[in-house]
Formats: C-alpha cells, structure tokens, sequence
C-alpha cells in the first residue's frame, strides 16, 4: 500500500456486504479482487446522492479491509460518510445495499440520495 493512502476507513461494511461483494467478484472478472470505491456526487432529490463502483486505490484515499474485502473512498467523499456503515439485506422487496450515514440530516425514500 502506498504511503499516500490513508489506512483509516471512514466508511465500514458488514459481514453480509462484504458477502454480497465476493459474489460479485465471483461472477465478474474485471471486478475480482477490486476494492470497493464509495463516493458522494452531486444529484438525487435530496441534494447528494451515493455511488459504489469497483476501483483501484488512488492517492490521497482513504482505505480499510472488512472481511476480507478492500474499501476506499476519496478524501472528499470521507468527509460526508464518516462513520457510515454499508449492509446488504436479502430481500424480495427493498433488498440491496443499505447505507447508514450518521452526517445525513435528511434521506430520501429511495436509500441512495441525502442532505448533508
């Protein structure tokens, strides 16, 4: 790991999470082994909204392993999730990953979009 990466994750995932994504990487190669990137951007109808993508780590990252699986996240981006805990919940209606951000003053219905 490159001394420009900041060991100190921000961000943490569950056991289940981190299940869901060696699944991922178990039915994509191009993904496998990645770590995974989360991000804040500009848009949603609360104002932010969240991304996760599967990235290598930059300068300047912050990064954690949860798992067994690599997480990082820009400094930006920290700054809006400290704290956040990423799940993944099983189910036929409103399954997926879930996201608790404790910097959210406001979510909206869909789980994806928040007001800092």
């Amino acid at each position: 790991m490159s001394a420009s990466i900041q060991t100190e994750s921000p961000v943490t995932i569950t056991e289940s999470a981190a299940k869901q994504i060696k699944e991922i990487w178990a039915n994509d190669a191009e993904k496998r082994g990645k770590p995974l990137r989360v991000f804040v951007e500009s848009g949603g109808c609360s104002w932010m909204q969240y991304g996760m993508d599967f990235d290598e780590e930059r300068e300047g990252d912050f990064a954690g392993q949860f798992h067994g699986v690599g997480v990082v996240i820009d400094r930006v981006s920290a700054e809006y999730m400290r704290g956040t805990v990423i799940d993944f919940v099983d189910a036929l209606t409103g399954g997926g990953f879930k996201i608790k951000n404790p910097n959210a003053k406001q979510s909206c219905g869909c789980g994806k979009s928040f007001e800092a």
